[in-house]
Parts: C-alpha cells; sequence; structure tokens
C-alpha cells in the first residue's frame, strides 16, 4: 500500500480529505440561506456526496472530476451558492494525473453551466453579483487549482526520473565493481591452475612411461584441473562479453541458438508478440539468461533437445527455457553459480525468476522482466 511521509497509507489520506471537503462545503451550505426551501435536503446531498467522491478520486481522476461537477451544478441549481471546493480538487487531482485537456475543457463547460444554471433557477441578485465579477472569482480559483496539480506532477516526474537514474547509476557500478573483482579472481587463479593441471599430466605420463600404475588420485587432479582450465576460459569469455559494444540482447538469440546446434543440441526459438523498443539492461539481461540457461543445459542436462520461448507483453517480457533432460522433482539438482547470477540479474532489474525440474521430467528457467518503453 503506498504510504506518505508519515506512514499513513494513501486511502487513509483520500478519505480523509474527502470527508473533510465535504464537511466543509456542508457546513458552508448551512451557515447560508437557500432560495428553495424544499429543495434543502437534496442540496445537502449533494453538497456531501461531491465531497465524499474526492476518496476516489486517486483510482478515477476524470470519474470525480465529472461527479463533483455534477454536484456543484445540483445544488447551485438547489439554491446553495457555495464555492465548488469539491470540483477544484478534484481539477488538481485530474491534473497531477496528466488529464490537463480534460481538465481544462470540463471546467469551461462548468463556468457556462454554473451561470446558466444561476440565471434559470436564481433570483437577480445573484445575477448581478455573476455579472460584478463572480465568474472571474471562480476562474482564478480554478487557474489556481490547476497550476498546482501541474506543480505537484512535474515535481513528481523529476523525483521519479532522479530515483531511476539514481539504480541505473547504483546498478552499472556494481555491475562494473563485479566484472572487475572477476577479473582478478580470474587472473589470479588461472596460473595456479595451469601449474597444477601441467604437474598432474607430467606425473600421469611419466607414471605410464615407467609402466607403473597411475593413482586415482592423481587422475582425478588432472581431470579437475582441465575442467577448472574449461570454466576459467568460458568465465573469460563471458567477462569479454559483457564489454562488447553494442552488447547483446533480443536480436543475437538466433545465432545464440544456432550455436547451440553445433553442439549437438537440438534447440529450438519462438518469438511471441510484437518486438518494442526496450532498454539495454532489460535486452542484456534476456540474452544472459538464455545464454546461461543453454549452456546448463549442455553441460549439465543430458539432454537433447531445449526449446526457447520469448512473450513480448505491453509491459513485460517472458522468458522460458525447457529442456528433456534427467532432472525430476525427486532429484533436483543443486543450483550452482550460473542460476545465482540469472536471479540476481533478474531481481535487480524487477522482475522474477523460478528455476526448477518439471513434473514430466526436463528442467525448466521461467523468468518475467517489467518493461518501461523507451519509446
Amino acid at each position: 500500500m503506498d504510504r506518505g511521509r508519515f506512514g499513513v497509507p494513501a486511502g487513509v489520506r483520500d478519505w480523509a480529505v474527502a470527508v473533510g471537503v465535504a464537511g466543509l462545503l456542508v457546513g458552508t451550505g448551512l451557515s447560508g440561506e437557500s432560495s428553495t426551501a424544499n429543495s434543502d435536503l437534496l442540496g445537502y446531498a449533494l453538497l456531501a456526496g461531491g465531497g465524499l467522491a474526492l476518496a476516489a478520486a486517486r483510482r478515477a481522476p476524470l470519474v470525480v472530476l465529472a461527479v463533483t461537477g455534477l454536484c456543484a451544478v445540483g445544488y447551485q441549481a438547489a439554491g446553495f451558492d457555495v464555492l465548488a471546493v469539491s470540483y477544484l480538487v478534484a481539477v488538481y487531482g485530474a491534473v497531477r494525473a496528466g488529464h490537463r485537456g480534460l481538465a481544462v475543457a470540463a471546467s469551461l463547460a462548468l463556468l457556462f453551466t454554473l451561470h446558466l444554471t444561476a440565471l434559470v433557477f436564481q433570483g437577480e441578485p445573484v445575477r448581478e453579483a455573476f455579472g460584478r465579477g463572480g465568474g472571474v472569482l471562480e476562474l482564478a480559483w480554478l487557474i489556481a487549482a490547476f497550476a498546482a496539480g501541474e506543480a505537484v506532477r512535474q515535481a513528481e516526474r523529476r523525483a521519479e526520473e532522479a530515483e531511476r537514474t539514481r539504480e541505473e547509476t547504483a546498478r552499472r557500478r556494481a555491475d562494473e565493481e563485479r566484472l572487475r573483482i572477476a577479473r582478478e579472481l580470474h587472473d589470479s587463479l588461472t596460473h595456479q591452475i595451469s601449474v597444477i593441471k601441467v604437474q598432474a599430466e607430467v606425473a600421469v605420463h611419466v607414471a605410464r612411461r615407467l609402466g607403473e600404475q597411475v593413482p586415482e588420485a592423481m587422475l582425478a587432479i588432472q581431470e579437475a584441473g582441465r575442467e577448472a582450465s574449461r570454466e576459467l576460459r568460458a568465465t573469460l569469455a563471458a567477462l569479454r562479453d559483457d564489454d562488447t559494444t553494442p552488447p547483446r540482447g533480443l536480436d543475437d538469440l538466433p545465432e545464440l541458438v544456432q550455436k547451440s546446434r553445433t553442439l549437438g543440441l537440438d534447440a529450438t526459438l519462438t518469438i511471441d508478440g510484437r518486438q518494442h523498443d526496450v532498454p539495454a539492461a532489460v535486452d542484456r539481461t534476456v540474452y544472459r539468461i538464455v545464454q546461461e540457461a543453454l549452456t546448463n543445459v549442455a553441460r549439465h542436462a543430458d539432454a537433447t533437445t531445449a526449446a526457447v520461448r520469448i512473450d513480448c507483453r505491453p509491459d513485460s517480457l517472458a522468458i522460458r527455457v525447457d529442456d528433456d533432460g534427467r532432472a525430476t522433482p525427486a532429484a533436483a539438482p543443486l543450483p550452482g553459480l550460473g542460476l545465482l547470477g540469472m536471479r540476481e540479474r533478474v531481481t535487480a532489474l524487477g522482475g522474477r525468476l523460478r528455476a526448477e525440474p518439471r513434473d514430466g521430467g526436463g528442467f525448466t528457467v521461467r523468468a518475467e522482466l517489467p518493461v518501461e518503453r523507451t519509446s
């Protein structure tokens, strides 16, 4: 629930404003004299209703604008010469929500209708009051409400833009720091692992030349050294790819899937929906999720097929990668660094990720990334 500076829920604040305005209007009506006593009950109901309608101004600003305008006309026709405070608040809410043109059109129509109502339902003194400047005063109040709504709207937009810029800067700095640490770890580990690998291979080679039995531990060290070297090379390739310009994204997925086919994996790609321009961070993350998922399938899943599906929705991108590997719910594989990296990327963008075995066998990776269109 949206909360303000003092932790008060937005709904409570809306109702407090609505009740306050309704009380102000009814109190003003009680303090005056209506020209048609028989319609007092209807007039008070319209005064209260116009104020209470403001409780829904945040959810339906245009509907509230229309309701408060009709209530203002109604209680004016009933003989209550009360400033349309509820309508002014509704104008503020509509402009704050971005409906400037409709607010102006509705306000001009209301001013004309109020003048017409005064001429038809009220006596001569009221007509003279309108002619001396009552309409000018109402117009001034409307301009003030419009200006206040527009000022708050611009301030909120600037605050949102500043917050988004701060988040993007922090995310970029975090990515840069992670890349720097990863490169340093690679540089420091490559030499040591290479030494271990070479020494193990020499020991195995010498033992075989002498006709001696090679210890199982030495063979395990040799295989572990080879696997570690392969992992480091793959890590370095990924790190270097992160620095490419422009970065890889949705348009590069067909090439990525084709590379998986050359490794013996029957991979398919399906993209549904219309591809719009998306932020670079989302575009890059989609590629990384599919890349990591296919890499895991090729290395660990013992699968023959993989299906990649991208759903381009109006406000999000959904990614799904399924394989026919040996994973089952009863024997779920332990999550590795690849899945952890995917989860961190998705979470940083405000998305959701699920990676788990499927009931029918195989593994599935599903992610949903929110998209704020760049154009």
